[in-house]
């Protein structure tokens, strides 16, 4: 179930700075690769700003998901071909977290701000 209703929202767990950290991503955030990153909690709110080596993207849409609802499509917003790519790159980086469907991560959509 998406959720956009900003007051359906609960409060943040992070700030917008934390949502993106890892080198390789914000490399495929700046190429175009990547529009959306999911988080174990949420980190923004729609419409704040993100800024990653001094370009600023706009937070479009925050919802919540389960891993087994993700499908081919939401890795390619994730800057992935598959589930399955996405799936072996997020736990390379937790070793020994475990992936399981009911699972539910914090989806943050965003676009590049339009001078």
């Amino acid at each position: 179930m998406e959720h956009t209703n900003h007051d359906a929202l609960p409060p943040k767990s992070c700030t917008i700075d934390r949502l993106i950290t890892q080198q390789p991503d914000i490399d495929k955030v700046l190429a175009g690769h990547k529009t959306a990153t999911r988080r174990n909690g949420r980190y923004a709110d729609v419409g704040e700003i993100m800024t990653l080596e001094g370009r600023s993207f706009i937070v479009n849409k925050v919802y919540s998901q389960t891993l087994g609802e993700l499908t081919d499509e939401h890795a390619v917003q994730e800057g992935f071909a598959t589930v399955e790519e996405y799936k072996n790159s997020i736990l390379s980086y937790h070793p020994g977290m475990p992936w399981l469907p009911q699972m539910r991560v914090w989806v943050h959509e965003f676009s590049p701000v339009q001078d």
